[in-house]
C-alpha cells in the first residue's frame, strides 16, 4: 500500500540517526558565517574576539553593581559577583591574546609600504598621508612588541647595546656595559602616540577619499548615458565602506588620545569600553559585508573604463582597523 511505512531496517535506522542532518535545510546565513569566520588573519580574528572582550568589560561593572544592590537588600551573602570576576578574567585573557596576535604586524606594513610606492595613490595628498601612516606604524609595532615582551618578563628591562667588535669576524668581543633602560609605561605611551598619529592621518585619508568619490559621482552624472546600474552599486558600496571606516576611526580617536596621555581624558573606563565595542561592531560589519557573495553580473552590467582625471583612491586594507587595545595589560 502507498501509505504503508517503510520497514525499520538497519539502513533505515542509520538514516534516521546518523543521517539526521538530511532533515536540516541548507542555510545561506550559516554559509556566510562560515566564510566570514574562515577568513582567518591576525586583524580579522582581532576584530571578532574584540566584541567579546569589550562586551565582557561592559558587563563587569553592571554585575558588580547588581551584586552590591542585592547585598544591601539582604538577598546576597557577600557584595561580590563571581560572574563579574570570571568575565574580567576572560577580558584580560583576550586582551593579552590580541596583543600576541599582532606580533607579526610589521610584515604587512612592509608589504603595504612597498606596494604603495609601486602603485601610488591618485593624488599627492593621499600619497603623503599613506607614507606618514606607514612610518608611524614602523614606530608603533616595535614599541608595542617590546611592551608585550617586557610585561611578561620575557626580556630584561635593560636593552644591552651590541659592541662594535661583535660585527667584526675573528675578533674577540668584549661585553658592552652600555644599555637602554626600558620602562613599561613609557613604551605603552609612545606606542599609542604613534597609533594616535595614524588615526588622525586615517581621518584625513577618509576625507580625501570622500572628495574623490563625490567627484567621480558628479562626472558620471554628466555623461550622456549617466551612471550604469553597476556603477551606482559600486559608488553606493564605497560610500558605505567609507562611512563604516569613519565610525571605526572616530571610535579610535578618544581611545588613542586617552592612552597617549599619562592621566588620560576619561575617569570612567565604561566610556573606553563603549568606544571599543562600537569599533569592534563596525569592524565586524565591514568583514561581514566583505565576505558576502556578490551576484553574477552580465556583460551589460560591467562598468566602462574610469574617466581620466577622476581616479578613485584604491582600497587599501587599514592595517590597524581592528586594533582597539589599551597599551597596558593590568598595571597601568
Amino acid at each position: 500500500m502507498a501509505g504503508q511505512s517503510k520497514p525499520l531496517t538497519l539502513a533505515r535506522l542509520e538514516d534516521l540517526t546518523l543521517g539526521s542532518f538530511a532533515l536540516v535545510p541548507p542555510s545561506e546565513t550559516l554559509d556566510h558565517l562560515v566564510r566570514f569566520l574562515s577568513t582567518w588573519s591576525g586583524s580579522e580574528l582581532n576584530g571578532r574576539i574584540q566584541i567579546i572582550q569589550y562586551t565582557a568589560k561592559l558587563l563587569v561593572p553592571f554585575l558588580q553593581w547588581r551584586a552590591r544592590s542585592q547585598y544591601d537588600a539582604g538577598r546576597r551573602k557577600i557584595p561580590l559577583s563571581t560572574s563579574a570576576e570570571r568575565l574580567a578574567k576572560l577580558g584580560s585573557i583576550i586582551s593579552d591574546a590580541r596583543m600576541l596576535f599582532r606580533i607579526w604586524g610589521l610584515l604587512p606594513i612592509f608589504q603595504w609600504m612597498i606596494a604603495m610606492e609601486r602603485n601610488p595613490a591618485p593624488t599627492r595628498k593621499l600619497r603623503t598621508i599613506e607614507r606618514l601612516q606607514g612610518w608611524s606604524m614602523l614606530a608603533y609595532y616595535p614599541l608595542e612588541h617590546l611592551y608585550y615582551l617586557l610585561s611578561h618578563s620575557i626580556i630584561s628591562d635593560k636593552l644591552t647595546l651590541p659592541s662594535i667588535t661583535a660585527f667584526i669576524p675573528f675578533v674577540r668581543t668584549r661585553p658592552n656595559d652600555k644599555h637602554i633602560p626600558l620602562k613599561l609605561s613609557t613604551l605603552g605611551l609612545w606606542s599609542t602616540r604613534f597609533w594616535a598619529a595614524y588615526v588622525v592621518l586615517q581621518l584625513a585619508h577618509l576625507r580625501e577619499d570622500g572628495r574623490l568619490l563625490r567627484m567621480r559621482e558628479r562626472t558620471l552624472s554628466k555623461t550622456k548615458t549617466g551612471a550604469s546600474v553597476a556603477e551606482k552599486e559600486e559608488i553606493s558600496r564605497r560610500k558605505k565602506a567609507l562611512t563604516n571606516e569613519l565610525i571605526v576611526n572616530l571610535a579610535y580617536l578618544p581611545l588613542t588620545i586617552h592612552w597617549s596621555t599619562e592621566k588620560g581624558i576619561f575617569e570612567n573606563d565604561v566610556w573606553l569600553n563603549v568606544c571599543g565595542l562600537i569599533a569592534g561592531i563596525a569592524s565586524w560589519r565591514s568583514g561581514w559585508e566583505a565576505t558576502a557573495l556578490k551576484p553574477a553580473r552580465g556583460l551589460a552590467d560591467i562598468p566602462p573604463t574610469e574617466p581620466a582625471g577622476e581616479k578613485l583612491a584604491p582600497h587599501i586594507d587599514d592595517p590597524l582597523k581592528d586594533v582597539v587595545e589599551e597599551p597596558s595589560l593590568c598595571d597601568m
